[in-house]
């Protein structure tokens, strides 16, 4: 019998590879699409301290892709030199790399387009009589016509590697990625003004700013590209934890989306994607989200340049953080802050300055609108002392507001009535001091009881609906989370520890992160080689299933790691808390008096982040009485 024997492979010679081939395989991290070539062209005329620029497209980008600035222009004797691999004016040595303050700095950008597309130069500096223009196929300089700037063409992009070309999408497609290229620019330099056109008609132009501020100035540019209802459903930021500040808007919770597309976070004026920050935007508003909605947001991060690393990948996109625990937690309290405050009061607020104009326009205006109001837009002394109150249980916290009020404290909570529907509560005339003080009251007073479910009130602006469960339930649950800041959760010893079997990685987590659990009030140690065992669980949930609560939090502290470690914690135990207060809150078809209605809109208007649920569910909405005008055709 004949054996087989298979032949060795040829060995193939180590050999240094042809410049233009290196090029091309770099082209294929730095440029994906034509939108890739927009952002590194926008870098590089911005980085040239252009004012205006100006973007025109053919086909998608594909046919044609020509950015115009008017920055410092390039110099005739370094306009080749622009088009070789790792060549820049941006750095020359290891400290410059370390301390990045330029959109650009790689200096493989222009090489890796040319590489693959037809590119030519047309560049002027100021001291220049008349412009040059490069042909980077055949190298001819030639003069031209053009003011001070440059205008770099690109075209017939992937015509050296057809087979890329082919994984591109429709013209409309890629000339959305190319828009959404710019549109990101723009919202991190108001100061610039860009343009694009495509196919010879201009689709998109924002003006440069010239506000008084930069703040100004960047908030009519946020209107200007993401819309006025942007600007309308969210609130200005503005923090500074440790070496980094947050500047910018985060989105309200109702203005919050099915898809994370308006999602917007910068570095030092670099556009990123970036883990560290997107977790610390969601996690701000875990308290306030209904379901998977996502939130919108525009955050601008600036730290000191030598403590972010952008030298990650070619396209710029992504960074590392020296400290990533401080960035975190610089984000996820800046967005914090910002949610805490009751939106009820601009209710107050727009009902007073309609008085100016008479009582029938007083619903005018919104009263629901995006400016953070006042802590004490309710009356001082009321609200000092709401903040004042000792932690008590739901129906002794609304007694000891409805005493505040000036009312007789209510009996103690029964529990949930199944008896039928009561009939709705009915406002009685109240005295003149009350009728003063209801005015000052962002939600104003109570009217009624509607099904057992809402509470019905009357402010300057109108009518306010109120959920009363989700209310109360928003209420209960941040007294429980003061209470755990000052005294810390309680644990409760298992009379016969559950076991379970465990993955490597949970034994691992469980090992790792012991001190972390028991300040969660779990006590979770090796039983056998792949079991665990809980010995303690938080008191809240003696009765819960233990093994289930385990493997949560194990997998959520190995996802996260030890950077957020502190975050895990701190998530873990609002979502206890979080239960209890669903269970603390006065229920449906429970019949609340005046006075308790009262009470409950009293302790909205003090209680951080009053407007949505724990679920993030609204608590409230005001129907204006331009609204109600409406429905009843009044005025018309």
């Amino acid at each position: 019998m004949l054996a087989l024997v298979e032949e060795a492979p040829a060995r193939r010679p180590i050999r240094e590879l042809p410049d233009e081939l290196v090029s091309q395989i770099a082209a294929g991290e730095v440029v994906e699409r034509p939108a890739s070539v927009v952002r590194e062209l926008l870098d590089n005329a911005l980085d040239a301290g252009a004012a205006h620029i100006t973007v025109r497209l053919a086909a998608g980008g594909v046919r044609l892709i020509a950015v115009e600035d008017d920055g410092s222009g390039i110099a005739p004797a370094e306009m080749a030199l622009a088009l070789k691999r790792h060549a820049t004016s941006k750095i020359g040595s290891l400290a410059d790399l370390e301390a990045v303050d330029t959109m650009g700095f790689r200096g493989e950008a222009l090489a890796a387009i040319h590489s693959i597309a037809e590119v030519a130069l047309l560049s002027r500096t100021r001291a220049q009589p008349h412009a040059w223009r490069l042909d980077g196929r055949t190298g001819e300089l030639a003069p031209a016509a053009r003011a001070p700037g440059t205008t770099v063409e690109v075209k017939e992009l992937f015509f050296a590697v057809p087979a890329r070309r082919k994984f591109l999408k429709s013209d409309a497609t890629e000339l959305a990625h190319c828009i959404e290229a710019v549109r990101r620019h723009a919202l991190a330099r108001p100061d610039a003004g860009f343009a694009i056109w495509h196919d010879g008609k201009l689709i998109e132009q924002w003006r440069a700013q010239a506000e008084t501020t930069a703040a100004d100035a960047l908030t009519q540019r946020l209107a200007d590209v993401l819309g006025a209802d942007f600007i309308a459903q969210s609130i200005p930021v503005d923090y500074t934890f440790g070496a980094v500040r947050v500047t910018g808007r985060a989105g309200l919770p109702d203005a919050a989306r099915a898809r994370a597309d308006q999602q917007f976070a910068y570095v030092n004026g670099r556009f990123v994607r970036d883990k560290v920050i997107a977790h610390a935007a969601r996690s701000a508003y875990e308290d306030v989200l209904h379901g998977h909605r996502q939130p919108v947001y525009a955050l601008y991060l600036a730290l000191p340049p030598a403590r972010v690393d952008v030298n990650v990948h070619p396209t710029k996109i992504e960074v590392r953080f020296r400290d990533s625990r401080e960035v975190h937690q610089a984000v996820r309290n800046t967005v914090e802050n910002a949610l805490a405050a009751p939106r009820a009061a601009q209710a107050a607020q727009s009902g007073m300055a309609a008085d100016a104009v008479g009582p029938r326009d007083a619903g005018r205006a919104s009263a629901t609108g995006p400016t953070v109001p006042a802590r004490d837009a309710a009356p001082d002394w009321r609200a000092r002392a709401m903040r004042q109150m000792p932690l008590a249980s739901p129906r002794q916290a609304l007694a000891q507001a409805a005493a505040l009020w000036g009312a007789t404290p209510p009996e103690p909570f029964t529990g949930v009535r199944e008896a039928p529907p009561p009939e709705p509560a009915r406002a009685q005339a109240p005295d003149a001091d009350q009728d003063d003080a209801w005015r000052d009251c962002p939600l104003g007073r109570a009217v009624a009881q509607i099904h057992g479910i809402y509470v019905l009130a009357e402010n300057r602006a109108g009518l306010v609906l109120v959920d009363m469960h989700a209310a109360h339930e928003r209420i209960v649950y941040e007294r429980l989370k003061t209470q755990r800041n000052a005294a810390g959760m309680a644990s409760q010893p298992l009379l016969i520890p559950i076991t379970f079997a465990a993955t490597p990685q949970e034994a691992a987590a469980a090992e790792t992160y012991a001190g972390a659990l028991r300040q969660l009030g779990l006590e979770i140690v090796p039983f056998s080689p792949k079991t665990l065992a809980v010995r303690t669980v938080p008191a809240a949930l003696a009765g819960g299933n233990a093994a289930e609560l385990a493997r949560a939090v194990l997998a959520e502290l190995a996802r996260f790691g030890p950077d957020q470690v502190g975050s895990v914690i701190e998530r873990a135990r609002d979502d206890l808390l979080a239960t209890m207060a669903c269970h603390g809150a006065v229920r449906a078809n429970r019949r609340l008096t005046l006075a308790e209605m009262n009470a409950l809109l009293r302790q909205m208007e003090t209680t951080d982040r009053a407007d949505q649920c724990n679920h993030g569910r609204p608590t409230w909405r005001q129907i204006t009485l331009h609204e109600l005008d409406a429905l009843f055709l009044r005025g018309r």
